[in-house]
């Protein structure tokens, strides 16, 4: 009888073993991939259990959740969302995230390792605390003015202040309210759908996720890689440049938006834009000291994040000397984010030094325990010091009687550059009025802002004067308002 009790006991022992190695391998070895299961509802139920944490705008929160009561229980809300969309992005039940809901998703789901009380205490215990806030480095004023001067056509703002990188605005537009795809209902699916088939496409990030011809704005990478290179050793003097000029390799004469672009100095092709010059010393610089140059500030890199993930800025690698000639004017195959070409003006700005662009000042816990602050540092030396300094004048002279006097203000030092760009086949489609700049008040050390503004404009003439035209009346805005925020 003995020796049946002990059978029996060594089977259950058996048993509870096994039962123990089962729960092992359901609980902690597969937990994630069962977790993952697309027919496992709990983490979805559980994302959505608690609010999320908010994006904060200066001291103003944009975001929200609403409690609906049903089994996902919050929903993301929007205050100005169309205002804040290219910045926010949207957080959806159906469609996932996007932009710094999805950069910062951790923080304000919850889940980010910072916001447990212990160590690995969200992987032992599977639990989610309160979700964090998110404290951008956008500033109100600056965004209002940017939506503001769009005024609902295609185009965007991007604004930095060029000393430490912080993004001041983001503005794409035409927008959208990203409420709208908060839920799961029939709405959520419909508004979708009709976003998506949008002509205007206004869930596009214009500021950050689409890449245009810059034009004339690119001559500033241009002139900088001149001089860098000492192709051009005095600005002011004359670059033997013929006017017509032939394209090299071709029979094309390439146009001047203005007159006596003949043999001109540097000076005066940024002032007024020849296109001859700036192709010309293109050339003359060579692709790989072109290469070198738009690679400083920023051409061709896949790894940009502000957290959100940027377009790549393109100079093509690989050209023939004609296609070199088109792409240091802004043609041809080189694009542009408005994020990119507000870096270009950052760094003449900032006496060569490009400080790297951010748009997340802190994340917090809920009730304002600082996890992480982004610290400023360097992207790259753009362009020697000395070279800065000769193209702070030279942007100045094409504000104050150049193409860019829309963009003057009194008692403001401010530094611009106008573009037009064509494209499509045979040139024809809309032209993108273009305008950077960076203005400083006089008794300030250093600039406050540097400022990109791109419209896509049906009614643009294709003469250089149209981004003066369009676009740097909305610099001119979005700087003003930066000066204010700046004080005395």
């Amino acid at each position: 009888m003995t020796r049946y009790i002990r059978r029996a006991a060594v089977l259950c022992l058996v048993l509870l073993v096994a039962l123990l190695v089962n729960a092992v391998r359901v609980q902690v070895i597969e937990a994630d991939a069962l977790n993952a299961n697309q027919a496992n509802r709990r983490p979805v139920i559980a994302r959505y259990e608690a609010p999320r944490g908010d994006i904060v705008v200066g001291s103003q929160r944009v975001t929200g959740s609403k409690d609906t009561r049903q089994q996902l229980r919050h929903e993301r809300t929007y205050r100005n969302g169309p205002l804040y969309a290219p910045v926010t992005g949207y957080a959806s039940q159906l469609y996932g995230t996007t932009l710094l809901e999805h950069a910062e998703d951790a923080v304000l789901s919850g889940t980010d390792p910072l916001l447990a009380p212990l160590p690995l205490w969200n992987d032992l215990t599977r639990s989610q605390r309160p979700g964090g806030r998110v404290v951008t480095t956008v500033k109100a004023s600056l965004q209002e003015t940017a939506y503001r001067g769009l005024a609902g056509r295609r185009g965007a703002v991007a604004a930095i202040e060029p000393s430490t990188g912080r993004i001041l605005a983001l503005v794409s537009s035409p927008s959208y309210d990203p409420g709208l795809l908060s839920g799961n209902s029939a709405d959520v699916t419909a508004a979708w759908k009709r976003l998506n088939a949008s002509d205007t496409h206004p869930m596009l990030n214009r500021a950050i996720r689409q890449t245009y011809p810059p034009g004339s704005t690119f001559k500033i990478v241009t002139a900088a890689a001149a001089l860098d290179a000492r192709v051009v050793t005095d600005p002011d003097a004359p670059t033997d440049t013929p006017d017509p000029y032939v394209i090299p390799g071709t029979r094309t004469k390439l146009p001047n938006p203005v007159g006596d672009c003949e043999d001109a100095s540097l000076s005066y092709a940024i002032q007024w834009s020849c296109n001859t010059v700036m192709a010309d010393l293109g050339v003359k610089v060579g692709l790989p000291g072109m290469l070198d140059a738009v690679g400083r500030f920023g051409f061709n890199d896949k790894e940009l994040r502000i957290p959100s993930g940027v377009a790549v800025s393109n100079f093509d690698r690989h050209m023939s000397v004609d296609q070199l000639a088109l792409s240091s004017i802004g043609q041809f195959d080189t694009t542009a984010t408005p994020l990119q070409m507000a870096m270009v003006a950052a760094a003449v700005a900032n006496d060569g030094e490009l400080a790297y662009p951010y748009l997340v000042e802190r994340t917090t816990t809920w009730d304002g325990d600082t996890l992480r602050e982004t610290p400023r540092r360097s992207y790259q030396r753009a362009m020697n010091p000395a070279t800065a300094l000769v193209m702070r004048r030279m942007m100045i002279e094409a504000v104050e009687k150049g193409t860019g006097t829309r963009a003057a203000m009194k008692g403001v030092v401010v530094g611009g550059k106008t573009g037009t760009a064509q494209h499509g086949v045979g040139n024809r489609g809309v032209p993108y009025a273009w305008f950077i700049a960076w203005a400083q008040a006089q008794d300030a050390p250093r600039p406050a802002v540097a400022v990109a503004v791109v419209v896509e404009d049906a009614e643009a003439n294709r003469a250089e004067i149209s981004g003066g035209g369009d676009a740097a009346p909305i610099a001119r805005a979005v700087m003003a308002a930066a000066l204010r925020e700046a004080g005395p």
